[in-house]
């Protein structure tokens, strides 16, 4: 039996905690979805994650819980302010929607990436991407505006995989 994480979320409809596995070998980190595919499975408490792991013969495993900021994330991307957030979130929120996108069975997913995209996450991991100082490690305008729609796309998928979500 595989190890499951609870990972929380805060978002627009308040605090949820997802329930998340790490890959094994190449396959990708997943999150937890209903048996359609369709809807993400979240949270309003642990107790209520606790119950439904119990019920579902899943180990959930709870130190070094994570957790996602999308309220922050969400704010950027309407208005990226210099200073107003970091780049470890912005590569946290990339992360998880690239998870969320391969969790799901139905639905669109996210939008393809081309070069922009790469050379954007490569000055991101370099942690420099938002600080305009940086010089050749700072996002050009296109990158920006690339991580932008994005993480907006990513946004919308999350949205989509939450709503009618009757758990927790």
């Amino acid at each position: 039996m595989a190890d499951h994480y609870p990972y929380r979320i805060a978002s627009r409809r308040g605090d949820l905690t997802l329930i998340w596995r790490p890959g094994e070998g190449d396959a990708p980190d997943e999150l937890v979805v209903d048996d359609l595919g369709g809807i993400l499975l979240a949270f309003h408490d642990l107790g209520t994650l606790q119950e439904y792991c119990e019920r579902n013969d899943r180990e959930l495993v709870r130190e070094d819980e994570a957790a996602l900021d999308l309220v922050a994330v969400r704010r950027w991307v309407e208005h990226p302010a210099p200073g107003s957030v970091s780049a470890g979130l912005l590569l946290d929120a990339w992360n998880f929607f690239e998870d969320l996108s391969h969790s799901l069975k139905a639905g669109p997913g996210l939008p393809s990436q081309g070069p922009i995209h790469d050379s954007a996450y490569e000055k991101i991991l370099g942690g420099d991407a938002l600080e305009p100082a940086a010089g050749e490690g700072a996002w050009t305008d296109g990158e920006t505006a690339a991580v932008r729609a994005f993480l907006r796309a990513g946004l919308d998928l999350w949205e989509q995989a939450v709503r009618g979500s009757g758990t927790g």
